[in-house]
């Protein structure tokens, strides 16, 4: 594996550091680097700027309006982005459904969602779990019914993030139950503006408004609107979620945003003479998350180097998001840690924004107990382990 980057992509870099360090404010940048979670509006104008620069969808071939990097060129991009505090993208348009459109989408769709996905004048939602169908996705129920040029959609779906602000929402449905489970879902893109479309918000442990109830009562969508074949969305959900896993190998290059607030934090709590950080033990605990931080970035670099070469990363997509998830919930309990007893001031707040410790930076509790869903979106680690036991071992 050659790590040594080309005349040309040093070239890339430099430009890419400087596009960043003439974008990213600092109020943004304070935000990002502390962990705060950003609001729909902040994404969505982080990818107009984007956009305006030519860089609104580094994944998609210059074909269907992306840039057509390379791997390598893509990697760069968020190194930088991460060094820079800059915010990630977000990924539910741009690197869900907006590939599975290209792909498998006719014509039509491709004009009609392409360019909105880009600009983020449409915000999608991913309409997936159910109340009895998570981690056992193929047993969803959510029916759509065929009535001439639409299906009647009706069911629930759950853990929908943003569809308080979605404009459009992917769908897997139920098209046929006279088939085995997988062969009888389709994907449909629905128009969150659809009558009989309600939406309930969950409150999640961080006290914050992220996920929804979705109910679709005889919600009538046009056929026009069903991504590739009937029948076969449980193969184009299957490619969406190891693309959604594979989003872990960019995360990681996040997760030295966490470790350099939990120094800050550590370095200002006293332990007799010396800061926490100082400590033996807060040192060994750090220096040990900053080592498998390295190994994940590796492990990226690996499925980069297949990328590269052409070649069939296997289930490294499920390894990556195992190791980023659970790295990312320990280093957010060092925070905790360092806070000490001051860490339970959230639970006398009351605030649903999560009142600052000091200067601008935001509780820790918060990004702790976001980071407990980590495991779980995008397949369970459990599920994951099941997939690298059948890919890898043939289990």
């Amino acid at each position: 594996m050659n790590l040594d980057f080309t005349p040309d992509e040093l070239q890339f870099r430099d430009e890419a550091r400087a596009f960043f360090a003439a974008n990213v404010s600092e109020g943004l940048r304070a935000r990002v680097r502390t962990g705060t979670r950003l609001e729909p509006a902040e994404y969505i104008q982080w990818q107009k700027t984007l956009a305006g620069h030519g860089w609104a969808a580094p994944t998609w071939p210059a074909e269907h309006g992306g840039t057509g990097w390379s791997p390598t060129q893509y990697y760069i991009f968020e190194s930088e982005s991460a060094r820079a505090d800059a915010p990630q993208q977000y990924h539910q348009g741009l690197e869900l459904i907006g590939p599975i459109i290209f792909t498998y989408g006719t014509p039509e769709q491709r004009e009609k969602y392409l360019p909105s996905i880009r600009s983020s004048d449409h915000w999608w939602a991913q309409g997936y779990s159910e109340p009895g169908a998570g981690s056992d996705l193929a047993s969803l129920k959510t029916r759509a019914i065929r009535d001439g040029d639409h299906y009647v959609v009706t069911g629930q779906k759950i853990w929908t993030s943003y569809a308080q602000v979605a404009t459009h929402m992917f769908c897997l449905v139920r098209t046929d139950t006279t088939v085995r489970k997988q062969a009888g879902i389709s994907l449909l893109l629905i128009d969150m503006k659809s009558l009989g479309i309600r939406v309930r918000p969950i409150l999640t442990l961080d006290e914050r408004h992220h996920v929804n109830e979705v109910f679709l009562d005889e919600v009538r969508v046009p056929v026009a609107d069903l991504l590739g074949e009937e029948g076969k969305g449980w193969s184009y959900g299957k490619v969406l979620l190891d693309r959604e896993r594979g989003i872990a190998c960019a995360s990681g290059l996040r997760l030295g945003q966490y470790v350099r607030v939990v120094k800050d934090c550590a370095r200002g709590v006293r332990v007799g003479r010396k800061s926490l950080l100082d400590t033996a033990i807060f040192r060994d605990k750090l220096a040990q998350i900053e080592i498998e931080m390295v190994a994940l970035e590796y492990m990226g670099l690996r499925t980069l180097a297949d990328a590269v070469a052409g070649l069939d990363s296997g289930p490294r997509a499920s390894m990556l998001k195992i190791r980023w998830s659970e790295l990312l919930q320990r280093i957010t309990e060092l925070w905790v840690e360092a806070t000490g007893y001051d860490a339970a001031n959230f639970a006398l707040i009351g605030s649903n924004q999560g009142e600052p410790l000091s200067g601008n930076m935001p509780h820790p509790v918060m990004s702790y107990l976001h980071a407990r869903v980590t495991t779980i979106y995008g397949g369970s680690n459990e599920i994951q382990r099941n997939v690298i036991a059948r890919r890898s071992l043939g289990l």
